[in-house]
């Protein structure tokens, strides 16, 4: 079964000096968990985002109108990236979310992707 983790990351995590370093550890320990998933044949996809400043939002209005609305949306976390993996359950997708590497404050969500039938 697929799962997507999705990594929410607090706003200015990586801000400043410290951050910038604290941006290289937590990049490095991403590419040696996604070599160690893709060797394993479980990583399917994934990637890092770019910084939330480059985002912009739409908003559907009710009458289907789209709107911008943005840059970005107004949370206290950002999305800063994912994993698209395959693994027999949920208890294996939340065993490898628990490695994802990630400041203080990181959250991290597991769902299960819908696959269609070709």
């Amino acid at each position: 079964m697929q799962y997507m983790i999705l990594i929410y990351e607090p706003a200015g995590a990586y801000a400043g000096s410290e951050g910038r370093t604290a941006l290289e550890e937590v990049v490095a320990k991403h590419w040696a968990l996604a070599a160690e998933l893709t060797a394993q044949g479980i990583q399917k996809g994934g990637a890092g985002l770019q910084g939330v400043e480059t985002a912009t939002t739409l908003v559907r209005s009710r009458d289907g109108d789209t709107l911008h609305d943005g840059p970005f949306a107004e949370t206290r976390e950002h999305l800063g990236g994912y994993y698209l993996i395959d693994v027999p359950d949920l208890d294996a997708a939340l065993a490898i979310a628990r490695r994802v590497p990630g400041v203080a404050g990181t959250k991290i969500e597991v769902r299960p992707v819908i696959v269609h039938d070709q």
